[in-house]
């Protein structure tokens, strides 16, 4: 099994969401933050007062797929996040050992 992050833009969650649904992925946790990468921001203007934003609005988005699910997984979440502008996100994917249903004990494919 493994672990899915995306860090995307806030206004594409709902894209990601309905690509992941279409191939059979339906349980996600979602996270809003903040954050930068290479595009370190922008300046803004506030009432003639120019100002930088560091910290831009995203949304990461965790997913547990069995290993066969990954690749189509990150397929869904890189299209359907794509802008094509600087800021798009990241995927992040590592390895997961153990899964447990909390209500079932349901533990490892049964449990995801």
């Amino acid at each position: 099994m493994k672990k899915v992050d995306a860090v995307i833009k806030p206004f594409k969650l709902d894209d990601v969401r309905e690509a992941l649904s279409e191939i059979g992925i339906t349980g996600m946790t979602v996270t809003e933050g903040r954050g930068f990468g290479r595009q370190k921001g922008h300046t803004e203007l506030y009432r003639g007062a120019e100002y930088v934003v560091d910290f831009l609005p995203k949304i990461k988005i965790e997913v547990v797929v069995l290993d066969e699910q990954l690749e189509p997984c990150i397929e869904a979440i890189t299209k359907a996040a794509r802008t094509g502008k600087i800021g798009d996100g990241k995927i992040f994917v590592s390895s997961v050992e153990r899964v447990v249903r909390i209500r079932t004990g349901e533990e490892n494919e049964g449990a995801i």
